[in-house]
């Protein structure tokens, strides 16, 4: 029945101003309002995804969107240099100073949260 649909993921934020500050301004993403209570992220390969405006909204316990990139790194460094700051976790998905999980057989992985506090990642490629 979906086969050929085009689908398209979506969360939702508290506030939209401070959600399109964070994606275009902190990430680089293209974000484009759609109508009073949403916004479009432009993500390359043509797969938006929704925002949209939750009052009561409760962030996200999970990574609810990853970043590939090539260097996770020079990423983090550079995000955290624009005011990113890099969650920390111990355990099983133990984190660096950085805020970097270096796993043996695992990606190399970075979370973070937007100003909603739904949980991003940079993600080696």
């Amino acid at each position: 029945m979906f086969r050929n649909t085009k689908a398209f993921s979506g969360f939702s934020v508290n506030n939209l101003q401070q959600a399109k500050d964070f994606y275009q301004q902190k990430l680089g993403l293209e974000v484009e309002g759609n109508g009073e209570y949403m916004l479009t992220l432009k993500i390359a390969g043509g797969n938006n995804i929704l925002i949209y405006l939750k009052p009561d909204h409760t962030p996200a316990t999970f990574t609810i969107l990853n970043f590939p990139v090539s260097n996770v790194e020079e990423t983090v460094d550079k995000l955290t240099a624009a005011g990113v700051k890099f969650l920390q976790y111990e355990g099983a998905i133990k984190t660096d100073a950085k805020g970097i999980h270096r796993g043996d057989s695992d990606p190399t992985v970075a979370w973070f949260a937007d100003p909603a506090g739904n949980i991003l990642s940079v993600v080696s490629q």
